[in-house]
């Protein structure tokens, strides 16, 4: 029902997207310093969450609401390209600290965890995007129903983005143990994180492609 090109194509991006720095990276990351492996991977189980609830609509034809009102959807855009910028900001800012740097965070319960994860995948513009204008283009009418088709892309994205980000979790303990002791790596993850934040968010902004 799907070819083989249109499910790699979404493979290698939903790599790439996972790869790149963003609010649920960083979220899960903070966490998972700040609170240990069990309430990163609990978070993760909201972003999960928050990954069914983009499949739910994109398969239920919501975001043709995006094509007949094309200005909810720049305002989307516009959205998230100045929350992008505004963490590649948080992060190369002079006293910035790393998404790695334990933080004094407050412990929160199992419920609010999930909770989280969840509402910080809703809100990322860089997953909104990729439900909303790009993955409707890989369906083909001519292959069958459309609705399992991005049932299936999905399921492809959320398999490795939910796979990836669980192995950031797991490592995100000894990498900020590998950052502290050294500064210079530190800085650079810091500049490289940021660099890649607003990269993105000129690009979310300069992107003239429509929703599907």
């Amino acid at each position: 029902m799907i070819s083989s090109s249109a499910m790699a194509a979404i493979a290698v991006f939903a790599l790439g997207l996972v790869l790149t720095p963003g609010p649920n990276m960083i979220y899960l990351v903070s966490r998972s310093v700040t609170q240990g492996r069990r309430a990163g991977m609990i978070s993760l189980a909201g972003v999960a969450a928050g990954f069914l609830v983009y499949v739910t609509a994109v398969t239920a034809g919501v975001t043709t609401v995006f094509t007949l009102v094309p200005e909810v959807y720049t305002a989307i855009k516009a959205a998230g390209a100045a929350y992008l910028l505004w963490l590649a900001w948080q992060a190369v800012r002079p006293g910035g600290t790393t998404a790695f740097a334990p933080k004094d965070l407050p412990a929160d319960p199992p419920r609010r965890l999930f909770a989280m994860g969840l509402v910080t995948n809703l809100l990322n513009p860089k997953i909104a995007i990729l439900y909303v204008s790009l993955l409707p283009q890989f369906a083909d009418p001519e292959r069958g129903h459309v609705g399992v088709q991005l049932a299936l892309l999905s399921l492809t994205q959320i398999t490795i983005a939910i796979t990836v980000n669980a192995l950031i979790v797991l490592g995100a303990g000894g990498i900020a143990v590998f950052l502290a002791r050294r500064p210079g790596w530190q800085r650079a993850q810091r500049y490289l994180m940021g660099s890649a934040l607003a990269g993105l968010a000129v690009h979310l902004g300069l992107t003239r492609t429509a929703a599907h």
